[in-house]
Parts: C-alpha cells; structure tokens; sequence
C-alpha cells in the first residue's frame, strides 16, 4: 500500500486505469447489447476522458471520503490488512460508482428531463460488476503490481 504521496498518486493512477477501462468496456457492451472484440478497442476512445475524471474524482473525494467511511468500519493496526483493504476498496466503489456513472450520464446520454433516472439506473448496473472487479481482480492486480514496483523493507 502507498507510503507517500508519490506512490499514492501512482497507486491511483493504475487503479483509475484499471477500473475505468474496465468499466467502460462493461458499459459499452451493455450499449451494444454483447461485448464484440471491437469493444476493447473502442474503451480506449474514451478512457482519456473518464480516466483523467476518475483520477480527479478519487484523488479530491472520494479516496478521502472512502478512507473516512472504511475507519468508521475497520481500525488500521488493530484489525488484519485484509479486512482494513477490502473496507476502503468497498467504501471506494461506494463513492466512485454514482459520481462515475453521473459523469457518464452526462457525456454519454446528455442531459434531459430524464436525467435523474437515467443515472440512477446506470448506477444500479454498474455497481455490481464495479464491486467485483475491484474486490477480486483490479485490487488484487494494482495492490501485487504495486507491490512488485515499491516493495516494502
């Protein structure tokens, strides 16, 4: 896990790569009704807007707010690594999945009287594959690549 600002700033850079694409390839293929293999290609068209929104987003609220949210949960120190981890990556999708899924609302579906419907559904079905991804494959990934760039002593 980062120990300073540097490395939490790239910890964040590859966590908001990671989640974002992956998203956006879920959300895409939702749109196209399957995931096609053009799908992979067509995340990366929008991963420069979403992943600089992300990172913006995580760094300024929600990775503050998470933390904030997961020690009112878990108490760093006392409680094992693993639990302390798996409340701030929950606390994280928590926050980041209706902001994301607003700014994708907004840039993807436009803004109209069914606004507020349209996010609250986008919501809805990005948070579960949002929570899985992080918890069992994004997490685990940038926590061991990581670890493999800034190895504790």
């Amino acid at each position: 896990m980062p120990k300073t600002k540097f490395q939490e700033v790239i910890f964040t850079i590859m966590m908001v790569l990671v989640m974002v694409y992956a998203m956006v390839v879920y959300n895409i293929s939702m749109d196209k009704g399957g995931l096609e293999n053009q799908v992979f290609l067509l995340a990366f068209g929008e991963l420069g807007i979403m992943g600089v929104i992300g990172f913006v987003l995580e760094m300024l609220i929600a990775g503050p707010l998470a933390k904030k949210l997961a020690f009112r949960l878990v108490t760093p120190g006392e409680d094992k690594s693993i639990i302390v981890i798996l409340a701030i990556s929950a606390m994280t999708v928590c926050v980041m999945c209706p902001m994301m899924s607003l700014v994708a609302t907004v840039l993807f579906k436009g803004v109209d009287s069914q606004l507020i419907a349209k996010w609250i559904q986008i919501t809805v079905v990005n948070f579960p594959m949002a929570l899985c991804w992080q918890i069992f494959f994004a997490g685990p990934l940038v926590r061991m690549i990581f670890g493999r760039i800034f190895p504790e002593k």
